[in-house]
């Protein structure tokens, strides 16, 4: 694995609902346009992949919608919001 995929000490983070959320999350950042891609150090939206994204979160939102702690719920639906308010501006913005 390349050392920028790894932590500092070249432990990888826990994998846990949390994280597993925020990865996602990244990575629609990155499709949005709002932040470069890792790999390229480029900036460049993919609206149609950036909706396939948040909507994967909002069918893991759907499915886990009774097992999830209070503050995964929270994250979960705050991250939702969020990427679809920037998905509603980017497609305007296209328009």
């Amino acid at each position: 694995m390349a050392d920028s995929q790894q932590g500092f000490d070249g432990s990888l983070p826990e994998v846990t609902f949390s994280t597993f959320v925020i990865s996602l999350g990244s990575s629609a950042l990155v499709q949005l346009g709002e932040v470069p891609d890792p790999g390229t150090n480029t900036v460049q939206a993919d609206p149609l992949m950036a909706k396939h994204i948040i909507d994967t979160l909002s069918m893991l939102q759907e499915k886990t919608k009774n097992g999830l702690t209070p503050d995964e719920k929270s994250l979960l639906d705050s991250l939702i919001y969020e990427l679809r308010m920037k998905y509603v501006r980017l497609c305007k913005k296209d328009s």
